[in-house]
């Protein structure tokens, strides 16, 4: 195209120091041409502007040109018109959220996570940063690629980088997921309850090990159920009150819940632990529902049993249906995060399985994985950031750390 030809559309793109009044000042010159508004993306980095829009373009386009010249030279910023840019179509089929977590995220990882994108041959259309501390994580707007071959293709990759990756279908059960179902022990505390226990009766290493073998799948979970608590005979029910006590929430736990309950979630706890301590947790962190076994108690000793049927990994997706159906909720909108075997039912019923700090076992199997011990990462999946959760704690006046300065 000639510089004398009619483009139908311009691209317009200013860069500079960002300052109030920049966007309002260039379409005002705009609208001295009245050109019509097609498309438009800005963001702001590190106090750089980067502006584009695409207008349709008059037919004697070249003073529209120089009148934005003209303004970008006023405001000391750079800007590009190019003629016939874009049609503004819509992307193509095969939308998805790729979230990207790491400590630090480093370029060259950033790198090998594009490239295996663009060897699919799909287009990232669109990066938003969801937080910088204490990990970055970026969103990545992915069209051209079914959502699940991505997702395959990226986990290996993540492997190898070193980094996590999400891939989640870019529709509107994303926005809506409205039940968030968690397991406890080494999930939404620090530890394993039953360890703690076993450190009062004086059996913790042999307690250990048992659960370290069900953990990975090794054991069946009721028969290594029993024959833990077997060992916890004749223990002080007091015991129970003193591991309460000493229970370490996993970092970013209470803003998790706060800042979802917020937004209208509903959550469960699911423990193949203990419901002496679930029941305690989900009444001071406002949780909803709750399922444990339950410990006999007699003359206020442990008898070393436990009463009534046992919540094992099949008991786990069947609480999770039934708070489902309790809240109104569609299993497709619910969200699962655990880190052990007895958890994989539960994670592949639900319609967004997250193993958190897993077992391989548990990574290999479900939807995603999280493998920083930061709880609150789980809303940048949902497309939540770092800086809403600040601004809405800082409305209800909770103050957070500040970040370092990078």
């Amino acid at each position: 195209m000639s510089d004398d030809d009619a483009p139908k559309t311009l691209l317009i793109t200013l860069t500079g120091k960002d300052r109030p009044g920049v966007t309002s000042t260039l379409f005002a010159t705009l609208a001295r041409f009245s050109v019509e508004v097609i498309d438009i993306e800005q963001i702001v980095l590190r106090r750089r502007l980067i502006l584009g829009l695409l207008v349709s373009a008059p037919r004697d386009w070249k003073p529209l040109r120089a009148a934005v010249e003209k303004v970008a030279a006023e405001l000391d910023m750079s800007v590009e018109v190019e003629k016939g840019a874009g049609d503004n179509r819509p992307r193509p089929e095969g939308r998805s959220h790729v979230t990207v977590l790491g400590t630090p995220l480093r370029s060259a990882q950033v790198a090998a996570i594009a490239g295996r994108i663009a060897d699919v041959g799909a287009n990232i259309d669109r990066i938003e940063r969801m937080a910088r501390y204490p990990v970055t994580a970026i969103d990545l707007h992915v069209s051209g690629a079914d959502p699940e071959k991505l997702r395959e293709i990226l986990a290996a990759e993540a492997a190898r980088q070193g980094v996590d990756v999400a891939v989640q279908a870019s529709n509107l059960l994303r926005r809506g997921m409205r039940l968030i179902v968690m397991d406890v022990d080494s999930t939404l505390i620090q530890g394993e309850v039953i360890e703690m226990l076993a450190a009062h009766a004086g059996c913790e290493e042999e307690v250990a090990r048992v659960t370290e073998a069900a953990m990975h799948g090794e054991l069946d979970f009721a028969e290594s159920l029993r024959a833990r608590v077997a060992l916890l005979e004749g223990l002080d029910a007091s015991a129970l009150d003193r591991v309460y006590d000493d229970l370490v929430l996993s970092p970013g736990a209470r803003t998790t819940v706060r800042t979802l309950k917020r937004l209208g979630y509903r959550f469960a706890i699911v423990s193949g632990g203990f419901s002496q301590i679930t029941d305690r947790l989900a009444a001071d962190l406002g949780i909803d529902f709750a399922a444990a076994n339950e410990l006999e108690i007699a003359d206020g000793k442990l008898t070393g049993r436990v009463v009534g049927e046992i919540v094992d990994r099949a008991g786990k997706a069947n609480a999770l249906r039934r708070f489902a159906a309790q809240a109104g909720v569609p299993e497709a909108s619910t969200i699962a995060i655990g880190d052990g075997a007895n958890d994989l039912d539960m994670l592949s019923t639900a319609g967004l399985g997250i193993a958190f700090n897993a077992k391989p076992v548990v990574r290999e199997a479900a939807h995603t994985a999280v493998n920083v011990p930061y709880l609150d990462t789980v809303m940048y999946l949902l497309g939540i950031s770092r800086e809403e959760i600040e601004a809405a704690d800082a409305a209800a006046g909770i103050t957070t750390p500040a970040p370092p300065l990078t």
